[in-house]
């Protein structure tokens, strides 16, 4: 008799278990601001809050993971991380991810210290080519198909560098390591308010891409049903005007950012 009621308690069991939530794993790293750690040491940000709202929405459960960009990419295409928060659209990535409707769009420019404003002679990116310039770019990020097709030129890819975080480039700037660096103005923005930068460093009249920016699901954990549910509460809280209060009431008063 004790057996049996030992393996009614342990079926019993797996049903509590199988009946338990199961936690959407979403990749992040520190990307002001959209993705970072508030003075409590709790995961913030606009990409972080609206999706948050999505999966409240959705009634779908989240858990946040801390990784490197490139890494979260891989992770993505095995199904060990689920989602990725404000991803570009290409080709590649479309082979291994799901990308849900655009819920923002980011915009990216060139950035070099002030007192070199006015003496980098760039008009269009192939410019580059025939320069003396090395600019700081991010591993794994996509800064657009001008940039792509371009960077399969070898006299093109010898200018650039690359670096984990908006944050290395910034210091290499800084210091005089590279003559300036690619990123969100946001993103830059907000950096320069946060560690007091003003007057350092200026946006360069050089357009380097525009876009709109997705949720990536991975196609080897997550199904389009997953697909149509995020789309649907993306809809929704647009429409409710949900994300578009999350950006407003989020920014450092840097500069305006579009809501697809």
């Amino acid at each position: 008799m004790k057996k049996y009621l030992f393996l009614f308690i342990v079926f019993l069991s797996f049903q509590v278990i199988a009946k338990q939530p199961t936690s959407i794993i979403v990749g992040w790293e520190v990307w002001y601001p959209y993705q970072y750690q508030d003075n409590n040491n709790q995961l913030t940000g606009l990409d972080v809050l609206i999706l948050n709202a999505i999966a409240e929405k959705a009634s779908v459960n989240l858990a946040y993971i801390e990784l490197p960009w490139k890494r979260h990419l891989m992770y993505l295409k095995t199904g060990e991380v689920n989602i990725a928060m404000g991803s570009s659209k290409n080709r590649e990535r479309e082979e291994y991810a799901y990308f849900t409707e655009p819920y923002r769009i980011e915009e990216v420019r060139l950035f070099v210290m002030k007192d070199k404003e006015e003496k980098m002679d760039l008009i269009a990116l192939t410019d580059v080519i025939d320069s003396n310039y090395i600019l700081g770019v991010e591993r794994g990020y996509f800064y657009g198909d001008e940039f792509e097709y371009l960077s399969t030129h070898p006299n093109f890819k010898s200018h650039f560098n690359e670096v984990t975080d908006l944050s290395q480039n910034v210091n290499m700037l800084l210091k005089g390591h590279i003559d300036g660096l690619l990123a969100d103005p946001i993103a830059m923005n907000t950096y320069i308010e946060m560690f007091n930068l003003q007057g350092k460093l200026y946006q360069h009249s050089l357009y380097i891409y525009k876009a709109d920016i997705y949720f990536m699901l991975s196609k080897s954990s997550m199904s389009l049903k997953d697909v149509t549910q995020f789309n649907q509460a993306i809809s929704a809280l647009k429409k409710s005007g949900k994300i578009k209060k999350i950006i407003n009431s989020n920014l450092y008063g840097v500069c305006a950012i579009q809501v697809c």
